[in-house]
């Protein structure tokens, strides 16, 4: 009776006028839920417009006081090139920062890749300890380390307004040894993709094409480094991020083991969740930098900082060793079907390395497809993703997730019944959604059993053929922007070995040639499905871009990993790119 007369009255006049007041309120809360968001925004933008400023003033004054300075030389030189001559006191070390301040100032205009200047950088340079093996080197830094008086937002409107307390682990150390933090660098929102834009500072570019995204999620640093903004640059990596920008960006990375460098300091989405390891890492234009980086964080300092670290400096006679390698190798992970780029590279690697006295080995980890979907895709949203979430409440979302967003929004039990209805269509989007369903601890401990074994499996299949290091496809050339979210399972190359926890480093080999890109017309992919149809699609207009290959070592053997990247690059190196 009740019902009846409600809705009675609901039908007429008075009850239209209801609905829109109903309608009017749910507009004026969803507007003032997102008011926190946009004001998140007009500060940060506001932040990254006067830190630029400052930039262009700093490097300017620089350039009145001194111009009789060769820029262009000083720009470049290599990084070990750069630190003998500020050792030598050849170049003073206000030349080299102020150089490239404004080589990051110019560079950014192109690419949108820095968010924030310290400017504490210039008092630093009278505290930079002369002995340090990186004395007066500008180091950029990706915007999750931690810098005191700085914020670390991550692309998120909650971080915006809360600055570090103090400077992360890495950030100590890399004082301590003389080198100067200038500028953080741009990442996507959340950090949990691999490509690079967020509300707060919009979107980087990659510096070889506009219209190509640079990579994430370590995207900033990778367009910075690629268009010589910086002679050194540090990342993370969960599942690609510092090897994908360095392979989109034409440079070189390394992803060390999980806890080779400390994480102390480092801000992220989700804390806790250790079944996949993230790890932090150096970027740069050559191999020899990225050496030269690792041998000056190896140090008394980083282990007394993080006792958590195991206490290994950096083995010499390893990186220096010129014996012939017995190197793994595959063509596909018959996964992601590789572009006819990415397998050119690596059959020209191959051959090249044979030639030079090397074995090659033909070499597949197991089980590569379990290893994606149930233990990393399973390993990182073992929660059912309601931690990640949290971080987005009243705030955008970026175009640069996808559907990231909508899918872990789903019940559990809907992920599992589309997962299910999907399973005969999109066998693989199926699985990483099953994989994204919540578990209980239970599950969770068995989950990281399981990774235990399958990583065990994987190094008694590698002990049984003998092999020093594996060269596999490194996903490349890259994507147009908004791409990547596109086509999640193309992670393939770069997660698994995030899941083994072997440290893996990138090193570019060649360019997208005519060839590679007419062939790319014929790319449909294993499953032909939507990732692959549209992995076909971003892929083009691509030629003249960087191509690279992925360099693999057992953990805690970061020195033979990056002895075999510089062999790779010895050989392989394509022409560089002026700056």
């Amino acid at each position: 009776m009740v019902v009846d007369e409600l809705w009675t009255a609901l039908s007429g006049a008075s009850g239209a006028a209801l609905a829109c007041c109903f309608m009017a309120a749910a507009v004026a809360l969803h507007w003032s839920g997102r008011r926190t968001a946009r004001g998140a925004v007009a500060r940060a933008r506001q932040r990254q417009q006067a830190a630029l400023e400052r930039m262009d003033k700093a490097a300017q004054r620089f350039r009145l006081q001194n111009p009789d300075l060769d820029s262009q030389a000083l720009l470049a030189l290599t990084l070990p090139q750069l630190v003998q001559k500020l050792h030598s006191g050849e170049l003073s070390p206000e030349a080299a920062l102020f150089t490239y301040v404004g080589k990051a100032w110019e560079v950014n205009k192109g690419t949108n890749c820095v968010t924030t200047y310290f400017a504490d950088c210039e008092t630093q340079l009278s505290q930079a300890p002369r002995q340090g093996l990186l004395y007066g080197v500008p180091v950029s830094l990706k915007e999750c380390f931690s810098y005191k008086g700085q914020n670390a937002t991550l692309g998120l409107s909650l971080n915006e307004g809360v600055p570090a307390e103090c400077d992360s682990v890495v950030v100590q150390v890399l004082k301590l040894q003389g080198a100067v933090p200038f500028v953080h660098t741009n990442v996507p929102q959340s950090m949990l993709s691999y490509d690079c834009s967020n509300p707060l500072f919009g979107q980087s570019t990659n510096p070889w094409k506009p219209s190509k995204s640079p990579g994430g999620s370590s995207g900033g640093e990778g367009a910075l480094i690629g268009s010589g903004g910086s002679p050194l640059g540090f990342g993370t990596d969960i599942g690609g991020s510092i090897r994908f920008p360095s392979s989109f960006c034409g440079i070189c990375g390394l992803k060390p083991t999980g806890n080779r460098l400390s994480k102390i300091g480092v801000k992220s989405c989700v804390y806790g969740q250790l079944a996949v390891q993230f790890s932090v890492g150096p970027m740069a234009r050559d191999v020899e930098s990225l050496a030269l980086c690792m041998r000056a964080l190896l140090c008394e300092d980083m282990f007394r900082l993080d006792p958590t670290v195991p206490p290994l400096p950096f083995k010499e006679e390893v990186y220096t060793s010129s014996q012939p390698l017995r190197v793994g190798y595959y063509e596909t992970d018959n996964y992601t079907m590789p572009t006819p780029a990415m397998k050119r590279a690596l059959l020209e690697t191959k051959k090249s390395l044979e030639a030079a006295g090397h074995t090659l080995v033909p070499f597949l980890p197991t089980n590569i497809p379990y290893a994606l979907e149930t233990l990393s895709i399973g390993g990182l949203f073992s929660d059912g993703g309601t931690t990640y979430l949290q971080n987005f409440k009243g705030d955008f979302v970026d175009p640069c997730l996808g559907n990231l967003i909508w899918i872990l929004k789903l019940p559990r039990w809907l992920k599992g019944l589309l997962a299910f209805l999907l399973k005969p269509l999109l066998p693989r989007l199926a699985a990483f959604l099953s994989g994204m369903r919540s578990r209980s601890v239970e599950n969770l401990w068995e989950l990281q059993h399981k990774i235990e074994v399958y990583r065990n499996s994987v190094i008694a299949q590698w002990r049984a053929l003998d092999l020093d290091v594996l060269l596999t496809p490194m996903l490349g050339p890259a994507m147009d922007l908004n791409g990547p979210g596109k086509v999640i399972g193309a992670v393939s190359y770069t997660l698994l070995y995030n899941c083994l926890d072997f440290p893996a480093g990138v090193v570019p080999v060649t360019m997208v040639t005519v060839e590679d890109e007419a062939q790319m017309e014929h790319y449909r992919g294993y499953f032909g499905d939507i990732w692959d149809k549209v992995l076909q699609k971003v892929m083009k207009k691509s030629v003249g871009l960087p191509v690279a290959v992925q360099c693999v070592a057992l953990p805690w053997e970061e020195e033979l990993c990056l002895r075999f990247m510089r062999e790779v690059e010895r050989l392989m190196t394509p022409e560089k790119r002026p700056f």
